[in-house]
């Protein structure tokens, strides 16, 4: 699952050297704190959070029987 966010996340900003993924096992929650560049938070987002949740839909479409959430994050 991690390599999946790092590969989306790293794909959509230009700044990839800056990209760090934090995963945070809470009970049955598994949290994913994604944290970009301050410059590249818009090219992540996206437009009314459509790129962000589109992210999370594949995320989760690649394994439904666990609880995952992801969080964005700024520098």
């Amino acid at each position: 699952m991690y390599d999946l966010i790092e590969f989306i996340v790293k794909s959509l900003v230009d700044n990839k050297e800056e990209v760090s993924i934090e995963e945070v096992q809470e009970g049955k929650i598994t949290i994913f704190n994604v944290t970009v560049a301050q410059s590249d938070m818009g090219q992540l987002i996206g437009k009314q959070g459509k790129m962000a949740e589109a992210i999370r839909t594949v995320v989760k479409a690649m394994d439904s029987r666990k609880y995952i959430r992801i969080k964005f994050n700024a520098k």
